[in-house]
């Protein structure tokens, strides 16, 4: 077990004059509390803080940290108190200790919304104090080196998050070291075959990979020595996940993983990094495309260094990295090489900009509710594979792999994302959605006439570029529906000699609104546009019922409609909703049986499609537009829709099919058949029937049809820029 002493004497060693009384009291402090407390390894608790707290000293942060990090569970664990660790260490330490332990006081409902609700703890208190998350890691990372004591499921539960979320946190900030254990250690339990035969592997050979590696730092040394270049030369291992990673990212064995050995290289400054690349060009040929200077373009968490693979001893590929001592440290201990707690009004502008990020994130956990989209922007932030453009003045900027110019533009002013209507990349013109490749210089064109579009939504990879789009799209859209629902209300009163302005002006239409529950008259002709609230019943809170049913008789359009559709009992019930006009969608066909779900339209009032149909996808249109719709047909009553019939193109195979349908009792409207160059004929049938499983049980008989190669329902999904061409109308029972 490590002795408070080790962490002291690591803590000297950094700190000149560190409060070494502060750690001793906290260790005290702990091992009382902690007394008589076992972890599931028979060990005392307390060699758990002590781990915790020494993880902190390799990371070289503050006195205040390590001394937290042996009180991190004392509040949760034991009968502590805030109060008392206040009174016994001061505001810093019990403010640390409550927002450690805060991450992990909560439960959710689902698993996606704690993974969520964990990010946002994380984020929260990454933006109040930085030491939150170090802490934090450090106690995930001794929990997953002590796994082993738990059982299975925990232990895939546990290594999954950690995979999910510490690891590409502890990445983001730069911090090397943990973050490869930490992915190790997770791959161990929930890949514990491959991790197993991985380390086999390397294990076996080992012994052949080091001589290589020795006789290339022999080589490497002299040469650096003959040309008066100082540097440090030593063997750097790849470590397990990442070999696992590259093998399924590029489809490729083992033995075809060709950086397994590696020498890194030390200098003092820029200028001997950039002379030892020459140097080792100079002793074997580089592979071709296999370099990357992260010197001229950092990585966002601050990792630098110049990447290289050479032909090395034996024709061996030989990765070699080469840095400064300072680079170095970054690389390893990522912000805690360059942040001190009580230095931190003294960082400068340069460092400040290298978390841009964080702040970002902090906006974007503030608009993002819906957990699952959450989830899905906060992985394309910190997961994502990078690319590197630049500016036409010569700026570096990062992106997500597969970002587009559209993002680009949102990343140099929101409003010039706005206007953007293309891009030269590299001098050449590309339209919008061209994708970014490391190293092009990107330069944005806009015109003040031109607006986002909702398609954008469809290609852009950046959370700053999907939000500042959507919200354009509200603004915009909210605008249009105030228009909107004024024109349909106004209609409505003119019939009655009434006045928009006046009853504006009165107040009458603000106690309407008040009535809805809505807030102002705003909201109220928002929700007339969307068809929530229908002119007649804002009416109706106007004028009384008599005057009203002088003039109920139905209108010529609801003449129209029962003529159209002369179906008695037909309709769907849309929730908190009465007396508004829905439409069954075409691009999708809904009928009885399919789990439906209603789309509020621009003044069209409810469109009915299939829940599944992607022309309501939430993540495209958001969820305030959706409104729960269920089935309510008390009579059997005929429905269209179309199937799609693949089959060999043979003698009285149409025939064959038609009958199937005939004897299932359905009515055929339409046929088209057309014979491709295959040998194949494809069939779409419209269909008249009655409800779902009538449909499903026509296209099981013809599926039994030898020589039918496909049956399927058919969906005629809408092109990109409507959102539903044609509707047929249909009654709502409320």
């Amino acid at each position: 077990m490590i002795r408070i002493s080790d962490i002291t004497e690591k803590v000297q060693s950094y700190i000149p004059s560190p409060d070494i009384d502060l750690i001793h009291r906290a260790y005290v402090f702990s091992a009382k509390v902690h007394k008589g407390q076992l972890r599931l390894s028979g060990e005392p608790y307390l060699t758990h803080p002590l781990e915790v707290s020494a993880i902190l000293a390799d990371l070289r942060l503050d006195e205040v940290t390590v001394a937290v990090g042996l009180l991190h569970d004392t509040v949760e664990d034991t009968l502590a108190t805030e109060a008392e660790i206040s009174e016994l260490f001061g505001e810093e330490v019990v403010f640390l200790v409550n927002a450690v332990t805060k991450i992990s006081q909560i439960t959710f409902a689902s698993h996606e919304e704690k993974q969520a609700e964990n990010f946002r703890k994380m984020l929260l208190a990454m933006a109040k104090d930085i030491r939150v998350i170090l802490i934090k890691l450090a106690d995930r990372l001794h929990n997953m080196r002590t796994l082993e004591y738990l059982s299975r499921e925990k232990q895939i539960r546990i290594a999954q998050e950690t995979m999910d979320i510490y690891a590409p946190f502890a990445n983001r900030l730069g911090i090397a070291k943990v973050k490869s254990e930490l992915e190790d250690l997770a791959l161990k339990y929930l890949e514990p075959e491959v991790y197993a035969e991985l380390s086999r592997k390397v294990t076996e050979g080992v012994r052949q990979r080091q001589g290589i590696i020795d006789e290339a730092i022999k080589i490497i040394q002299a040469k650096l020595k003959e040309y008066n270049t100082e540097g440090i030369v030593s063997g750097r291992t790849k470590h397990l996940y990442s070999i696992y990673q590259k093998m399924k990212r590029k489809g490729i064995s083992f033995d075809e993983v060709f950086d397994l050995m590696g020498i890194r290289i030390i200098t003092n400054n820029v200028r001997d990094c950039y002379a030892a690349l020459g140097l080792m060009h100079s002793i074997w040929p580089p592979l071709p495309g296999e370099f990357d200077d992260y010197i001229a373009m950092p990585k966002p968490n601050m990792y630098q260094s110049l990447h290289t693979v050479v032909i090395g001893p034996g024709g061996h590929p030989l990765e070699i990295q080469i840095r400064t001592y300072d680079m170095h440290r970054t690389a390893e201990e990522g912000i805690a090489a360059h942040w001190r707690y009580k230095e931190r009004d003294k960082l400068d502008k340069s460092y400040d900009e290298r978390f841009v990020w964080l702040r970002q994130l902090m906006e974007w956990q503030q608009d993002l509710k819906d957990p699952s989209e959450f989830l899905h922007m906060m992985k394309v932030d910190l997961f994502h594979d990078e690319v590197f453009v630049f500016t036409p003045k010569g700026k570096v900027m990062s992106f997500p792999q597969d970002a587009t110019a559209i993002d680009f533009a949102y990343a140099i002013h929101t409003e010039v994302g706005h206007h953007c209507v293309g891009a030269k990349v590299n001098g050449r013109m590309v339209p919008l959605r061209y994708r970014l490749k490391t190293g092009d210089i990107v330069e944005i064109i806009t015109s003040p006439n031109h607006h986002p579009s909702r398609d954008w939504l469809k290609i852009v990879k950046t959370t700053r570029a999907i939000q500042r789009i959507k919200r354009w799209l509200k603004t915009e859209e909210k605008e249009r529906c105030l228009a909107l629902g004024r024109e349909i209300l106004d209609k409505e009163l003119a019939k009655y000699g009434l006045s928009y302005l006046k009853l504006q002006k009165k107040g009458d239409l603000l106690k309407v609104a008040n009535r809805f529950g809505l807030v102002d008259t705003d909201e109220l002709m928002v929700d007339i546009a969307y068809g929530k609230i229908s002119a007649r019943q804002v009416l109706s809170e106007i004028l009384p019922q008599e005057t009203l049913q002088l003039k109920s008789e139905p209108s010529k359009l609801k003449k129209v409609i029962n003529k159209i559709t002369q179906r008695k009992g037909e309709g769907v019930k849309i929730k908190g909703v009465d007396d508004v006009m829905a439409r069954f969608a075409k691009c999708c066909n809904p009928v009885p049986g399919d789990k439906i779900v209603g789309f509020i339209t621009r003044g069209r009032g409810v469109s009915v499609h299939r829940a599944n149909c992607p022309n309501v996808d939430p993540f495209l249109y958001g969820t305030e537009r959706l409104i729960e719709a269920t089935w309510d047909v008390q009579e059997d009553v005929p429905y269209q829709v179309e199937i799609n019939v693949r089959c060999a193109d043979k003698p009285g195979m149409l025939a064959k099919i038609t009958a199937a349908i005939s004897e299932a009792s359905i009515n055929i409207i339409t046929a088209d058949v057309k014979t491709g160059r295959d040998a194949s004929a494809r069939c779409r049938f419209t269909l008249e029937i009655t409800n779902l499983k009538q449909l499903e049980k026509v296209i099981n008989s013809i599926k039994m049809i030898r020589d039918v190669i496909e049956v399927e329902r058919a969906s005629s999904y809408l092109s990109k820029n409507k959102m539903e061409p044609h509707a047929s109308p249909t009654r709502i029972i409320g």
